[in-house]
């Protein structure tokens, strides 16, 4: 009810939303993200939760030639090893077997026939990695390993909070963090007037043609969210539901200030 009250095509800074605002920030990940396209490998991504790690490369697979690359999303990462090869397995079109030296066997040789075959490069976003199993991590470098080593066959994302940063930097996992070619770090939208613009832009992209917000409240929402896109479109939504019963076209602060509390 609150869109249409509001005019809304859809929620401001929801899932919903794919004209993501970019003011450059943005340029260094899809800098990256094409380099390992170019020379497959290993990158990771980290940011706080709700900064728009997926959001943003949900937009950068969306243009990429289905003919050339082979996109896999896992956001699953709370189970064992052997479930996310198993994964991986079925997104590839492989029945996976039970036991992982067959298992790992069977999906290089499908990445293997991919790409020397069809010329077509796999993909593999894995999201919450921090909670990948640490046994994960530590063979992962193995299954890296194609033809002695000489080849790169895959890219891999990890997207994880920032703790997943500072947990592949342990002893164990030094052979991961040695193949990690890219790392990006996304930060939340902090200062003012860049705060201001990816709050109207996503107003406007959205349907809503007038001014919702004052400067107080504004910073009201700035502060709020610390900067993060989720956190933002959650205080507005819940503001906007709070709107409509009182017939109201705009936020006024009270109403933010109550929003925000009523999501602490």
């Amino acid at each position: 009810m609150y869109r249409q009250h509001f005019g809304l095509r859809y929620s401001p800074l929801s899932k919903e939303h794919t004209e993501l605002w970019d003011d450059g920030s943005l340029s260094p990940l899809a800098d990256r993200f094409k380099w390992l396209l170019d020379s497959p490998g290993v990158g990771l991504l980290t940011g706080e939760p709700g900064v728009g790690k997926t959001a943003a490369l949900r937009r950068l697979t969306a243009a990429l030639n289905p003919h050339r690359y082979q996109p896999i999303y896992l956001p699953e990462t709370e189970f064992g090893r052997i479930d996310i090869y198993r994964s991986l397995a079925l997104a590839l079109g492989l029945e996976p077997s039970y036991r992982r030296a067959q298992l790992w066997r069977d999906l290089k040789a499908r990445i293997q026939e991919l790409v020397d075959n069809k010329q077509l490069l796999p993909l593999w976003i894995i999201d919450e990695a921090q909670n990948l199993p640490s046994d994960f991590f530590r063979d992962f470098p193995s299954f890296l390993n194609f033809a002695f080593d000489s080849r790169d066959m895959i890219t891999v994302w990890f997207f994880g909070h920032l703790s997943l940063a500072s947990l592949l930097e342990r002893a164990p996992y030094a052979a991961l963090a040695s193949r990690i070619q890219v790392r990006v770090q996304l930060k939340p939208v902090l200062e003012r007037e860049r705060f201001t613009q990816m709050i109207a832009h996503s107003l406007k992209t959205a349907g809503c043609d007038h001014t919702l917000l004052a400067d107080s409240g504004m910073e009201l929402l700035r502060q709020a969210s610390k900067g993060l896109p989720r956190q933002a479109g959650r205080i507005l939504r819940t503001a906007m539901q709070m709107a409509v019963p009182k017939g109201l076209n705009h936020l006024p602060d009270d109403l933010l200030q109550q929003a925000i509390e009523d999501l602490r």
